[in-house]
């Protein structure tokens, strides 16, 4: 595909405070930007000298000694670039974030081999082709729609991935749900495969810590809009935690069941249920520090055109 870009050599002098340490250690510390599961990797291939000697990651180093660290831009991705619109919500040299349509497969897969989020940021940014999933950091559902973040470069991806594993980055959803919340709370339930339907997730015990932070923006008369941030980020955390609390959202094919039209409902609002076809999961609000310049960024994306017309319906039947 694209050729390996020329990654300058790093060096850097073991300080007296790292003397004694593991190789792959003491690197994670002098190199931060990288992970300690790629440093090691790149011992292991010989891209790592220790005054111009080849060693092995569990090897000490002493104080004063000379690191060179040669990082290998990998090809990680096989997809073909595809001119496919993006709406792009920021973008600077080091990452960028997206703001995904409902409908839009985010990694190519089986039967979803092109028309991906990924085959068009191949296209946008070539250099994406050397990164893991083409830098993306975290992934949206195929029918949920929102802000999604893209690294640009190693480094960044290596600190965004991290911020995401340590819970400092953060996700704020809208979801309209089926049924009338009485409160906002927190969802604490564990999620696995489901134990017969393996395509599903499901509350199982013995399943992954998943935390789900819920408060309601508005009231309807069947239904409710709920604000929800995510504490961790579990495959379909939103939409099994809700569903588990017999509150599924609204349009979800998956998780909803049967539509089940409200009494009383217009003719107007029983034609716009039946006709969304998706969970209404909207990605509003994503708040991260940035890789590179350590500043705060804070980006709000409007909910799209079909989510806004199913609120304005609910919002006009009588609670």
């Amino acid at each position: 595909m694209n050729d390996q870009p020329e990654i300058e050599p790093l060096r850097q002098i073991i300080p007296t405070e790292l003397a004694g340490r593991r190789l792959d250690q003491a690197l994670a510390v002098l190199f931060p930007d990288y992970s300690r599961s790629k440093i090691k990797s790149w011992i292991l291939k010989g891209c790592v000298t220790l005054d111009d000697a080849i060693l092995r990651p569990r090897d000490p180093v002493h104080a004063g000694a000379t690191v060179v660290l040669r990082p290998q831009a990998e090809i990680a991705v096989l997809s073909e670039p595809e001119p496919i619109a993006l709406e792009i919500a920021h973008e600077d040299d080091d990452m960028l974030v997206i703001v995904k349509p409902a409908g839009l497969v985010v990694h190519p897969g089986a039967g979803n081999h092109r028309g991906t989020l990924m085959n068009g940021l191949l296209y946008h940014a070539p250099s994406l082709a050397n990164l893991p999933r083409a830098g993306i950091v975290h992934r949206l559902d195929k029918d949920t729609s929102g802000l999604l973040l893209v690294s640009k470069t190693l480094a960044a991806h290596t600190a965004l991935v991290r911020q995401m594993a340590e819970r400092q980055i953060s996700r704020e959803y809208l979801a309209v749900c089926v049924g009338a919340l009485t409160g906002g709370g927190t969802i604490r339930e564990p999620i696995g495969r489901h134990p017969v339907d393996r395509l599903r997730m499901h509350v199982v015990a013995g399943g992954k810590d998943a935390i789900t932070h819920y408060r309601i923006e508005q009231r309807f008369a069947a239904h409710t809009l709920a604000r929800v941030k995510l504490e961790t980020g579990r495959t379909h955390q939103i939409r099994v935690h809700f569903a588990h609390r017999r509150h599924p959202l609204v349009g979800d094919q998956t998780y909803g069941g049967r539509l089940a039209l409200p009494a009383g409902a217009t003719p107007g609002l029983q034609q716009i249920l039946r006709r969304f076809r998706r969970q209404a999961l909207h990605a509003t609000r994503l708040s991260f520090t940035h890789p590179v310049s350590q500043t705060t960024l804070e980006l709000v994306a409007e909910p799209p055109s079909d989510f806004k017309e199913l609120v304005s319906a609910l919002s006009g039947q009588p609670v």
